[in-house]
């Protein structure tokens, strides 16, 4: 049996050799814009997601691997082990609209100065990848390993997550399971979620004729806009605001600072621009101003003090919240909320909170999701090898930390997020994070991170489960 250190030599090397088809079977995948959409006849996510999963099993296939397409809800690739038993990774194929603010074509992955830019190149299309490699690496090795291992990919972690409902129920879970779709060193706790919309009344007499903004509930939208009736002499010039005078009356375009719902600061929400604009320059109705006040009390602050929800449990950060998409229609606007709740509250106690503070306001509480908190214990062998690992890799001593994004692990009984991300090392200009624009991964990332997905699982191999 070689050793560690013959290993990871090996690893350096199947990695320098395997890195250019590594890039271009990532822009096959990114390439694709699988931007989640209506269910058609096959096709439970829409067609692009779907081409986009047919395109992942076409490479995973012509590296030699066992396919299985779970009828288009997601799909595997699996190398067989001495055991039926099998160790899995999950990463997925959606991603959420490119939004504006390119410098770059989203869906034509490009290099430049040794990042991948385009949209999904690390959320999440990029690291399924890596898996199939990790699995390609062992796979040359030409000896089983005790364990199957499963790489799966799925089509709807940006939305609702239920494909992955769909697969625990109807295949079996593997023993332990990492998805790399979040941070090193790892993650083994995620808040809850709770999602909803704050509904307002319909405004009978109202000057507000269209009010739209954002491109996915879990992000703060980097713009917005509002059709207002109006003589655009009357409204005053401000930071952030550009006005067009309209058939209708005045268009009032915003701009922001986007961002995921889980890493709020420092954004700041396009939305709320455009409400404070209304607002403060007395614009619209006192019935339109009134709720647009709870609208602002939200956008304003992402850590809920102004809806009166702000908690901390000293486990998990503290909560957050944050409107993702406003829209209007018959004269009734909806502002929908995304919050990331720690164990020292509720649904029903938040949702309860917000109600009371909406009939200040004339707005009510509709449509309301919610997920649970989750954690894993960080003591356990499983968690150990995989921390272990980049710590070694790096020579750093990591912390295994908890977080308000939500990922696949919440949905299996023995399973942690596990890179590729590290937010504190600084990345060029040009080069953007998950949700925004210009998302960019550097090369020498994406070959660290093997490295430590392929230590990983040698370790994790040597776990009796």
């Amino acid at each position: 049996m070689m050793t560690e250190q013959e290993l990871l030599q090996k690893a350096d090397a199947f990695i320098d050799a395997n890195m250019d088809d590594i890039i271009k079977d990532i822009k096959a995948i990114v390439d694709i814009p699988s931007v989640n959409a209506p269910a058609e006849e096959g096709a439970p996510y829409g067609k692009k997601i779907k081409r986009a999963l047919l395109e992942a099993l076409k490479i995973a296939d012509r590296m030699g691997y066992k396919t299985v397409n779970c009828e288009n809800y997601m799909g595997y690739a699996q190398l067989d082990g001495q055991q039926e038993k099998y160790i899995g990774t999950i990463a997925h194929l959606d991603v959420v609209p490119a939004g504006n603010g390119w410098h770059t074509e989203p869906y034509n992955m490009t290099v430049k100065n040794g990042y991948l830019m385009g949209r999904g190149v690390i959320d999440n299309k990029g690291p399924f990848i890596l898996t199939l490699y990790m699995a390609k690496f062992f796979k040359e090795l030409d000896e089983k390993l005790p364990y199957t291992l499963r790489m799966m990919c799925g089509c709807d972690e940006e939305c609702s997550m239920s494909d992955v409902e769909y697969y625990v129920h109807h295949y079996e879970e593997p023993v332990f399971l990492f998805t790399p779709d979040s941070e090193f060193p790892l993650c083994n706790g995620e808040k809850g979620r709770l999602g909803g919309n704050i509904t307002s009344k319909k405004f009978e007499n109202g000057v507000i004729l269209d009010f739209k903004g954002g491109m996915a509930e879990n992000a703060v939208p980097d713009e917005a806009y509002a059709i207002v009736k109006g003589d655009i002499a009357k409204f005053p010039e401000a930071d952030r605001i550009t006005l067009t005078a309209v058939p209708e009356g005045v268009r009032i375009d915003s701009t922001g600072i986007g961002g995921h719902a889980s890493h709020a600061e420092n954004t700041i929400n396009a939305i709320g621009v455009i409400a404070n604009y209304l607002k403060d320059n007395d614009l619209v109705t006192e019935d339109e101003k009134n709720y647009l006040k709870m609208v602002c009390l939200m956008c304003e602050d992402h850590q809920g003090h102004g809806l009166g929800i702000e908690c901390d449990d000293g486990k998990f950060p503290p909560l957050s919240i944050i409107g993702g998409l406003m829209c209007m229609e018959n004269g009734v606007m909806k502002q929908n909320f995304d919050s990331r709740y720690p164990t020292n509250t509720t649904p029903d106690e938040l949702v309860a909170k917000m109600a009371k503070l909406g009939e200040q306001y004339g707005a009510t509480i509709t449509d309301v999701n919610a997920t649970k908190p989750f954690y894993i214990e960080a003591d356990k062998p499983e968690i150990k090898a995989c921390l272990d690992s980049y710590n070694d890799v790096r020579g750093l001593n990591g912390k295994p930390f908890t977080m308000g994004g939500g990922t696949y692990a919440r949905h299996f009984k023995n399973a942690i997020s596990f890179g590729t991300e590290i937010p504190d090392e600084p990345l060029p200009d040009f080069v953007g994070k998950i949700h925004t624009a210009d998302e960019g991964i550097g090369i020498e990332r994406l070959k660290m991170s093997l490295k430590v997905y392929i230590l990983a699982l040698h370790r994790l191999m040597q776990i009796e489960f």
